[in-house]
């Protein structure tokens, strides 16, 4: 199921649009989550990265409206309605309301007149890690360019959602919007920046990747957004000081034109011999990272899925130890992945719980999940919410507005 919802779904959104809105919807909007394979932490400093979208979506039936309102019913009885108007500047919700997603969607396609009712559903776990977030604000974006039947080209829609997500007060890149919006059925995709590129690039047929969440929630709480923000910060000292460093002229002075200029191990050196700890560890990340991005993209092509796996395993470390995003729960995953026969696997995301992803032959999944529900979420009393939190991604189409 890479681009549709099932029919039981689909009903259940109906009725509930029908009884919060009192007509029938026109249109099914659906917006996939990601597992990103390869290249964490590197799109907001305009290196690339590797992500596949995946089955598990946001799902919304909707109807244009005449007026600038936006109603929004969500499925799930906790989560309550919201409803506001689009314009240039759209005070949001307290922090860590969901409203603010779909707020920044509007706020992004400014100045966009046509608002829509829509009725939400969502199967991406939330706070996992898998980019439900940005799947929501991509579905509410293809909502409002349908109601208000503007004509924006995919690149130009990715960039500025990637720009308008800043509304929540997370400094992030460009990768979830880019993948949601722009994946290919099969593939997973190598994503550039400066200027945004994609490349598709088919998964081998006896590939799998399996994926488990580690029940700790990757909240952006405002704590956890201080956190990364200051990781952006971090990065940006160290890419200043080595810039200097190795003399690249002022109008080169990019990630990527350091990195296309400058061997690694030069780069390296230079990082080792003037930064601080930290700020040594969080260049290393990133310049290492972005190299196993070109690394895994060449594996995948020659179906060579040990070295892929491989490669993994080095970015787990390197999050873990570098960049200083993951936990015990997921190094616990990653060290049962292993042991379980895997090629391969590390945090998918920006860290701080959610996801593992790993890789294996098409015969091993079921091995691996047996091994996680057996040694991870027996122990903790999860084998019900095991069932759920671990599946093999399906590598899927992208974003799509259809006709009911």
């Amino acid at each position: 199921m890479t681009g549709s919802i099932g029919p039981d779904r689909l009903d259940a959104a109906r009725r509930a649009f029908q009884e919060s809105f009192g007509a029938a919807p026109t249109h099914l909007v659906r917006a996939p989550g990601r597992v990103n394979l390869v290249g964490d932490h590197t799109d907001y400093n305009g290196l690339p990265v590797f992500p596949m979208a995946i089955q598990h979506d946001i799902a919304m039936v909707v109807r244009a409206r005449d007026d600038g309102r936006v109603r929004l019913v969500n499925l799930d009885p906790v989560v309550e309605p919201v409803e506001f108007d689009l314009g240039a500047s759209i005070p949001p919700h307290p922090a860590g309301h969901w409203a603010n997603y779909a707020k920044a969607a509007g706020q992004a396609l400014a100045p966009a007149s046509r608002g829509f009712d829509a009725a939400v559903s969502g199967t991406i776990p939330q706070a996992s890690g898998l980019s439900s977030s940005s799947a929501l604000v991509v579905a509410c974006a293809l909502a409002v360019v349908h109601a208000s039947d503007l004509e924006i080209a995919p690149l130009d829609l990715m960039a500025r959602l990637a720009e308008g997500e800043h509304y929540v007060g997370t400094r992030g890149g460009g990768m979830d919007q880019a993948i949601s919006l722009g994946a290919r059925a099969g593939s997973a995709t190598r994503i550039d920046f400066d200027p945004l590129r994609l490349t598709p690039v088919p998964v081998p047929a006896d590939w799998r990747f399996v994926v488990a969440f580690s029940g700790v929630r990757a909240q952006k709480s405002a704590a956890a957004r201080e956190i990364c923000n200051s990781r952006t910060r971090e990065c940006a000292q160290a890419f200043a000081s080595v810039a200097r460093r190795i003399h690249l002229p002022d109008l080169a002075r990019t990630w990527r034109e350091m990195t296309a200029r400058t061997p690694l191990e030069d780069l390296l050196l230079a990082a080792h011999r003037m930064l601080p700890e930290t700020l040594m560890r969080r260049f290393r990340h990133v310049v290492t990272e972005a190299d196993r991005v070109d690394e895994a993209e060449n594996a995948m092509r020659a179906g060579e899925r040990a070295a892929f796996g491989r490669l993994m395993i080095e970015s787990h470390r390197s999050l873990r130890d570098d960049y200083e995003v993951s936990c015990a729960e997921l190094d616990e995953l990653v060290a049962i992945a292993d042991r379980a026969g895997a090629d391969g696997s590390r945090l998918t995301g920006a860290g701080f719980g959610g996801c593992v992803v790993a890789l294996c032959d098409a015969d091993l999944p079921e091995a691996v999940m047996d091994r996680w529900a057996h040694e991870f979420y027996r122990a903790r009393g999860l084998e019900a919410e095991a069932s759920e939190w671990v599946f093999v991604a399906e590598p899927s189409a992208g974003a799509s507005v259809t006709p009911l």
